[in-house]
């Protein structure tokens, strides 16, 4: 079994080219599909889970056709989909390299469970293991207004040492598309994995 888990693992190549997505039931999910279209196109290995509600956010606004594995139709074993209670997901496991997790959106539901430590998917276990491993954890929150309780959640994953990157849009670049607003937040995003990206024009240059 370790074997057989070892060849999989390996066949995702480096553990700095493999990035763990989580997408869950808030607005917003354009920007996780802009993300893993990037991060494919440039031979990264992604690793998705998205929740139920996750999906039923994605019918809403990409259509009810719109299949997650249709993003990466053409990167063959570089996108691998796990079902959000599929606990046996390598991420799941401290043992397991990756450079860092993405929970884009994120729902102040899941906000909630990471911050206390509840583990209900696989979304919330990946980001247990990227915190206690000391590995990369970008929040994307999406709720207005945001109560107290929230505000605690986001405090308490921010002192935990995870980055809370609200999709808030630019204007100094003169976005003229809807695209150019969520390349802006998806290259906010890449810029805390630390990845190269130019998808806007950045301030003085």
């Amino acid at each position: 079994m370790a074997t057989q888990q070892s060849r999989q693992n390996a066949a995702l190549g480096a553990p700095e080219r493999r990035i763990v997505i989580g997408v869950t039931g808030a607005s917003g999910v354009v920007h996780a599909q802009r993300l893993i279209e990037f991060l494919l196109a440039r031979e990264f290995d992604i690793l998705l889970s998205v929740s139920r509600a996750g999906r039923l956010v994605m019918a809403e606004e990409l259509g009810v056709s719109n299949d997650p594995a249709s993003w990466g139709a053409t990167h063959g074993e570089r996108l691998r989909i796990f079902p959000e209670k599929d606990f046996g997901a390598p991420f799941c496991s401290g043992s397991f390299r990756f450079r860092g997790m993405v929970v884009i959106p994120a729902s102040m539901g899941s906000v909630g469970a990471i911050a206390n430590g509840v583990t209900i998917n696989n979304i919330h276990r990946g980001a247990d293991v990227a915190l206690k491993e000391r590995l990369p954890l970008i929040v994307v929150p999406r709720e207005t207004p945001l109560s107290v309780i929230h505000l605690e959640n986001l405090l308490t994953l921010a002192r935990a040492g995870a980055v809370i990157l609200p999709p808030t849009p630019a204007f100094y670049q003169h976005p003229r598309t809807l695209d150019d607003q969520i390349d802006f937040v998806v290259s906010r995003v890449l810029d805390a994995l630390g990845i190269d990206n130019q998808l806007f024009k950045r301030w003085s240059e």
